[in-house]
């Protein structure tokens, strides 16, 4: 995956074309994690159910990932379901899954075909059996592809993620002195998989949203105002190429004294 494997998918001499052909592909982040938000304003704006944003939405996932497996990125994690969302009226939940399974039913062949293996983070054991075995069976059937590892974080929250973490070094026995970062980190949801470079959120809203706080300490955050179901191959993009132009310290000094300082 490519340039060329991105140019094949653009319309030529579209904007998508121009910053397709501005991104480094030497320097591309490893693992990009997307907050989608915006999914209810898109339908209220247009005097529709919320559900009707939620579904538009699903065009959005598509290109994004099929996006990012033709950029090559090693991991994309998206976040559709919080922990905090099983608050919403149950209508509205029931159809959030009901719109997931359809779209794991109707992507399979997708994924499979683009070499993407799928995975989901959360607490899975909240949801419903006809559900969990949707996605088992999704993980399962891809679980021998090579490319692209795409999350879905579903029933998630990133406290929550952290207790289970804590809980299972109890569990297995370790002793303080046993834990480190990277024994912790062995215990998440994402063991295996490096922490994301970029977080991405749509909707310009200002806050993590409790999104992968142990995997993001570092992470370089881009906001757009553009609400989920209107997000496509060119934000993405943009969203890479803006990260491209960031120096990126991990907190060590910068040769700039003064940028230091900033």
């Amino acid at each position: 995956m490519a340039l060329v494997d991105v140019l094949a998918a653009v319309p030529p001499g579209s904007a998508d074309e121009g910053l397709a052909r501005r991104i480094d592909f030497d320097r591309l982040p490893r693992h990009v994690a997307v907050i989608m938000d915006g999914n209810g304003r898109w339908a209220a704006a247009r005097h529709l159910p919320r559900v009707e944003g939620h579904r538009a939405g699903i065009e959005s996932v598509r290109d994004t990932v099929e996006t990012s497996a033709r950029l090559g990125l090693q991991v994309l994690t998206l976040y559709a379901f919080s922990v905090e969302n099983w608050k919403r009226p149950e209508t509205e939940v029931s159809a959030l899954m009901s719109l997931l399974r359809h779209y794991l039913r109707a992507e399979l062949k997708t994924l499979l075909k683009n070499n993407i293996r799928f995975h989901v983070i959360g607490q899975l054991d909240r949801l419903a059996p006809e559900v969990r075995e949707e996605l088992e069976a999704a993980v399962t059937r891809t679980a021998g592809n090579t490319g692209m590892h795409f999350n879905i974080a579903l029933s998630y929250g990133g406290r929550a993620e952290i207790v289970d973490a804590a809980r299972e070094a109890v569990r297995r026995g370790l002793t303080p002195a046993q834990i480190d970062e990277d024994t912790f980190g062995s215990l998440l949801y994402t063991a295996g998989q490096p922490d994301p470079d970029l977080l991405i959120r749509t909707s310009g809203e200002m806050r993590v949203s409790n999104f992968l706080l142990w995997q993001i300490a570092y992470a370089e955050i881009w906001v757009t105002e553009t609400l989920w179901p209107d997000f496509r191959a060119k934000h993405l993009l943009k969203g890479i190429t803006e990260y491209q132009k960031r120096d990126r310290r991990y907190g060590a000094v910068s040769s700039d004294p003064v940028g230091a300082l900033k």
